[in-house]
C-alpha cells in the first residue's frame, strides 16, 4: 500500500533509452485508467545481474508483484518453481486469454502444458536494408521494394552489389564485443536447416556437426572470402557504418528501426532472409511473469497491470517490436506503422533459444557462443574446430549442476 491505503503494483523491468521511455507513456494510461492503484516501477540493469536479482528476490519472499522476462529465460524460473502459473479462465477475466495470442506466441510461454508468461511482443533477427543503395545495385523491383533473395549465393551476390555501390561494406553487423550477435545469426541460420542445440529436457548435445560448420562456413564467408562484412565491428559500429551509407543491408535485431528514422535515412526493413531452407530467424519475447509466492490480492493487480500494458501495446510497436497482443497486432493503426509492420509476419516463423538453466537472452550460453563464433569469422579457427569447440563447452553447461 501507499499513502491513503491505496494499493500499489511493484513492477520490474528492464528497459532503458526509447523503450524506457515507450513504457513509460504506457505506464501513464495505466495510472490514469485506474485511480484506485498505484504503480511503482523499477528499471533495473538489463542482463544476467538482473535476472540473478529477480531470482533471489523470489527465491527469499520479497518478489515484485510482477516483472519483465525475456521468454528465453523460461527455463532458468519455470523449472525452479519460480513463476506463478497462468490459468487460461483467469487471463480470460482480463481480456488477455490465449484466444488472443498466435498459437505460436503462447506456446513459448508455455511449460511442460502451463502458460507461465504473458508475451507483451516478439523481437526478431531482421534484415535492414538502404533504399538508395539497393536501387543502384539493381536490387529493387518496380515498387523500389527489395527482390526476394534466398539461398547463400543469391544473398553473398546481393551483398558484393551492395559493395561495389557503398564502396565499403556491403553488409553491416556486429561481430566483436556484444554477448549475443554472432548467436543470433548463427542459430538464425543453422534453425533454418532444422538443426537443434539440446535434447528437450536440456541433458543431451544433439548439436549436428554439418548443419553447424555449414552455418558457421556461411558466416566466415562474409568476412573472410566474399568480404562484404568487416571481421571486426562493435555494436555502435555497425549502426553507425549503416547509417551513414557505408553498408547496403544490415542485419540485427529490429529495435534500431527508430535510430534510423530520427536520422531521416531512406531505409526499409524485412524478414531475414531465407538463406537455408526457411525464412526462421533467431527472437525473443518481452514478457510479463508472475513471480511465486505473490498473494492472490497482487496477483489480480497485476493481472490488471498487464492486462492495461497489452491493450496500449501501439505505443510499444512503434519501437519495432511486433506486438503479441492479436487485437492490437490486427489494428488499422498497427499496419499502416511502417515499415514496423512489414516484418510482422516474422512472429510465426521464429526460433527461441533452448529451454536450459544456462540458456537465454545475455546467458552463458549466448556469451560462449557468440566468442567462439567471432574467432571463426576472423579467420583464426576453422568452421569444424569451432562446432568441436562449442560442443566440448556446451557439454560443461549440461554437466554443471542447476545453480537454484
Amino acid at each position: 500500500m501507499i499513502g491513503g491505503g491505496k494499493q500499489i503494483v511493484t513492477f520490474w523491468n528492464l528497459f532503458g533509452g526509447g523503450d524506457g521511455a515507450r513504457l513509460g507513456t504506457m505506464e501513464s494510461k495505466f495510472r490514469k485508467g485506474h485511480p484506485d492503484l498505484g504503480l511503482k516501477s523499477i528499471t533495473l540493469a538489463w542482463g544476467a545481474p538482473y535476472y540473478t536479482k529477480l531470482a533471489m528476490a523470489t527465491v527469499g519472499g520479497s518478489p515484485p508483484d510482477v516483472a519483465i522476462m525475456h521468454i528465453s529465460r523460461k527455463g532458468s524460473f519455470a523449472p525452479a518453481g519460480l513463476l506463478e502459473p497462468l490459468h487460461p479462465d483467469e487471463l480470460s477475466r482480463y481480456g488477455i486469454g490465449p484466444d488472443k495470442y498466435l498459437p505460436e506466441v503462447l506456446d513459448s510461454a508455455k511449460y511442460q502444458g502451463k502458460i507461465y508468461a504473458v508475451p507483451l511482443d516478439t523481437h526478431p533477427f531482421v534484415q535492414y536494408y538502404n533504399v538508395d543503395v539497393c536501387k543502384k545495385a539493381g536490387l529493387l523491383d518496380s515498387n523500389d521494394k527489395l527482390k526476394p533473395l534466398q539461398g547463400p549465393d543469391e544473398i553473398i551476390k546481393a551483398l558484393k552489389k551492395a559493395k561495389e555501390v557503398t564502396g565499403a561494406w556491403g553488409l553491416s553487423f556486429y561481430p566483436s564485443n556484444d554477448p549475443s550477435g554472432n548467436w543470433r545469426l548463427f542459430y538464425s541460420l543453422y534453425s533454418q536447416m532444422g538443426g537443434k542445440i539440446l535434447s528437450p529436457d536440456a541433458k543431451e548435445v544433439v548439436l549436428d556437426q554439418s548443419k553447424a560448420e555449414k552455418a558457421l562456413e556461411f558466416m566466415a564467408n562474409l568476412t573472410l572470402d566474399a568480404k562484404v562484412l568487416p571481421a571486426s565491428m562493435d555494436y555502435g559500429g555497425s549502426v553507425a557504418t549503416f547509417q551513414s551509407g557505408q553498408a547496403g543491408f544490415y542485419w540485427n535485431g529490429e529495435w534500431e528501426v527508430t535510430t534510423f528514422q530520427d536520422a531521416k535515412m531512406n531505409f526499409n526493413m524485412v524478414p531475414f532472409p531465407n538463406v537455408f531452407g526457411s525464412h526462421l530467424a533467431q527472437a525473443d519475447r518481452h514478457s510479463f511473469v508472475i513471480p511465486k509466492g505473490v498473494d492472490p490480492e497482487s496477483k489480480k493487480r497485476s493481472l490488471e497491470f498487464i492486462s492495461s500494458m497489452l491493450k496500449n501495446s501501439l505505443t510499444w510497436a512503434k519501437g519495432g517490436h511486433i506486438p503479441a497482443y492479436q487485437p492490437v497486432l490486427d489494428t488499422r493503426a498497427y499496419r499502416s506503422l511502417k515499415p514496423q509492420s512489414n516484418y510482422a509476419s516474422a512472429a510465426k516463423d521464429v526460433v527461441i533459444d533452448p529451454v536450459a538453466w544456462f540458456s537465454g537472452s545475455g546467458s552463458q550460453l549466448e556469451i560462449i557462443a557468440s566468442g567462439i563464433f567471432q574467432v571463426v569469422m576472423a579467420g583464426q579457427l576453422s568452421p569444424t574446430k569451432g562446432v568441436n569447440q562449442f560442443r566440448n563447452d556446451l557439454q560443461k553447461l549440461v554437466n554443471t549442476p542447476k545453480p537454484i
